[in-house]
């Protein structure tokens, strides 16, 4: 009897793709298990209340149901920054004051879910000695903070994930390099916050798409140093537009709530992403 979930960031409406993944989760659970919404908003300044109300809508609509309540994760930063604190007493975390766009972007996109591999931090601010970082600290210069991705492999040794789909695969967390796991407003990352809640949550099979299989070797690698429970992972094929690219928000792809005021029904919806 797994324990799934859907976890969307309310920065816009769901689109077909959001309500593909949704029904996959759904229907991994069923029909005896667990299935959970959790609202992933820790983005301050995209995510918006209006656009958690409709999802809730939209997934009702769509005949979904979950187990209640909802875990909104803007209530519980307080709790990611105590995880993140553990790992900066450990040695694992250091201060990134890197000014370049690409470490820039890097930080700013470390709220959302890394869809495939990006530029590797080289590593420029994890050999300044302790005495630079807490000047540099001192006089206000804005930095982020990254996991040390080495010390923690040396730690934890070497590590394995299981697709349930794919077999078992060794983790290789230094793929995605020293990633991004806070920053000065917002004390959380997606990596580390969604390895935290599933395991609080008993998650434990992670249904998402397989845009996201490379996240899962960072993943691994902070439940190795939480001591936290490992899942099961399913990483379902993308759902594509006419031109071959996934559904974004950011492309204006066709949101559910337009598909139903145009009078598509519940049912078709399901239909035409094999449910």
């Amino acid at each position: 009897m797994p324990t799934t979930r859907f976890a969307p960031s309310p920065t816009g409406l769901l689109h077909i793709g959001h309500a593909a993944s949704a029904l996959f989760a759904h229907a991994q659970a069923a029909p005896d298990g667990r299935f959970l919404l959790r609202l992933e908003d820790i983005d301050r300044t995209r995510c918006r209340p209006e656009f958690a109300v409709a999802i809730e809508e939209d997934l009702a609509w769509l005949g979904l149901d979950w187990i209640r309540p909802v875990r909104v994760q803007s209530a519980h930063v307080a709790d990611y920054a105590a995880v993140l604190e553990g790992l900066r007493a450990r040695g694992l975390v250091y201060p990134c004051f890197c000014t370049r766009s690409a470490a820039q972007a890097e930080a700013a996109g470390a709220v959302a879910a890394p869809h495939g591999l990006g530029p590797i931090y080289p590593g420029t601010c994890r050999h300044l000695s302790a005495a630079e970082r807490a000047d540099r600290i001192a006089a206000g210069i804005p930095h982020a903070l990254r996991l040390d991705v080495a010390k923690a492999q040396a730690q934890t040794g070497p590590l394995t994930w299981r697709d349930l789909d794919r077999g078992t695969i060794a983790a290789t967390p230094e793929r995605l390099g020293d990633v991004v796991l806070a920053r000065k407003d917002c004390p959380t990352s997606y990596h580390l916050s969604v390895t935290w809640d599933d395991a609080l949550q008993g998650v434990d099979l992670v249904t998402r798409g397989e845009d996201l299989v490379e996240a899962t070797h960072i993943h691994r690698l902070l439940q190795a140093l939480l001591d936290l429970p490992v899942p099961a992972w399913r990483h379902h094929p993308l759902l594509l537009d006419a031109q071959g690219k996934r559904f974004a928000k950011r492309d204006k792809a066709p949101t559910l709530h337009a598909m139903r005021e145009s009078g598509k029904s519940a049912a078709e919806i399901r239909a035409s992403v094999g449910y």
